[in-house]
């Protein structure tokens, strides 16, 4: 049987990008794909408006809560999808690594982060066509 693929998210704080990358891909391929997020200096708590961003759309993602980037997380990922942390994010050889460039939602309003919401969703559609994977919605 062919494991499941696993897929890092990171970004500085792991507030915003990451939480709202993990959460749409766990919203589409449900448990056929391993979601992680990380933060190389995690907030205190999840951005409030990526939050509602999401809520708009159906996916709820209040309860997550901002982690550190470990060496573990990304060794154990197959993907790993970096979102602006630059240098501080470890490598390894053998890992597929992807750069998004977006913009960052922290202290944006509602209106500015709904289009990074819709990238996100956009790369999250993307991702999954090219590991294979119908998505659930």
């Amino acid at each position: 049987m062919v494991s499941k693929p696993s897929v890092l998210f990171v970004c500085v704080h792991n507030a915003g990008r990451s939480q709202m990358a993990a959460a749409f891909l766990t919203h589409l391929a449900g448990d056929r794909v391993e979601v992680r997020s990380a933060g190389s200096a995690p907030a205190d708590q999840i951005n409030p408006v990526a939050v509602e961003a999401m809520r708009e759309i159906g996916v709820d993602m209040s309860a997550e809560v901002p982690k550190v980037l470990t060496t573990e997380a990304v060794h154990a990922s197959d993907v790993v999808i970096t979102m602006g942390c630059g240098d501080a994010c470890p490598y390894f050889p053998g890992k597929r690594y992807l750069d998004w460039k977006l913009d960052d939602p922290a202290g944006q309003g509602l209106e500015a982060v709904r289009p990074i919401r819709d990238q996100i969703e956009k790369r999250i559609r993307d991702l999954l066509d090219e590991l294979g994977i119908k998505s659930l919605a």
